[in-house]
């Protein structure tokens, strides 16, 4: 459970980074897309293995 959260937050940040217009996040922006992508796949990837255990 913890593993799905954690991904949640880093896509979440990665769409934050994406959107946002603070000056302070300006030199991070280009990671936004690498942060977006390693969350999906983390959630993926942490959906299918509790498929395949059979607890989800």
């Amino acid at each position: 459970m913890f593993g799905i959260i954690l991904a949640t937050a880093i896509f979440g940040f990665g769409i934050f980074l994406k959107t946002t217009k603070n000056p302070g996040f300006a030199s991070s922006k280009k990671f936004a897309w690498m942060f977006i992508i390693l969350g999906i796949m983390s959630i993926l990837g942490k959906l299918f293995i509790l498929y395949s255990k059979g607890e989800l």
